[in-house]
């Protein structure tokens, strides 16, 4: 598959302009046990308030324990099982919503549990394996069948796994898979100064 950088206004690091959300797994190579510690990590060295860490990573590896793999299959939505299916591994995130140094409301660990995500993406980018955070699952589902407490919100389901050819996928997916990648102006959505003031650019 070849590489999908971005196409930024200025030079910005590889690992992060590498870094997509593509549909199109390799169903023949399993992630090892060495990259999957390597992606958790990276999680765990993400910044957090107070340090709290608030994340917690839920992972299923089809080629360790299937079983739980396919439970955890089965809390996504129809339209993404189509494309999962070849992905050998699944992760879902969860914010706590207390801080453990005291035990009052924190509304900073949905935030924190993000930047681990973002960890976690770039650093399967920087290994050679992709991986793509959805939200379409059912969090209800995947909070019973995985005892998931009340203080933590599932927050995205993560599929990873080598990188394969976009080919393999169904055509609806395809044609997603080889668009060319786009984002908002830099002064649509950053701000200087004060609300909706656009960053200068140069």
């Amino acid at each position: 598959m070849a590489t999908r950088l971005a196409h930024t206004q200025v030079p910005i690091n590889d690992v992060i302009a590498r870094r997509w959300s593509g549909r199109a797994f390799d169903p023949l190579k399993p992630v090892k046990r060495e990259q999957l510690v390597g992606l958790i990590e990276a999680a765990r060295w993400a910044a957090s308030c107070y340090n709290d860490q608030p994340w917690r990573f839920l992972v299923w590896d089809r080629n360790t324990d299937a079983a739980s793999w396919q439970k955890a299959f089965g809390c996504l939505g129809e339209w993404n099982q189509k494309w999962v299916i070849n992905a050998p591994v699944l992760m879902l995130s969860c914010a706590g919503s207390v801080f453990e140094r005291n035990g009052k409301p924190s509304r900073w660990g949905q935030h924190d549990t993000g930047a681990a995500g973002q960890n976690l993406y770039l650093q399967a980018t920087a290994m050679g394996l992709m991986a793509h955070p959805m939200g379409g699952y059912d969090p209800d589902k995947a909070r019973a069948a995985f005892a998931i407490p009340t203080d933590y919100t599932p927050m995205a389901m993560i599929a990873i796994g080598h990188p394969g050819p976009a080919d393999s996928l169904e055509q609806e997916y395809r044609e997603a898979e080889t668009a060319a990648r786009s984002r908002k102006l830099l002064t649509e959505c950053f701000f200087e100064g004060g609300w909706g003031v656009p960053v200068r650019t140069s």
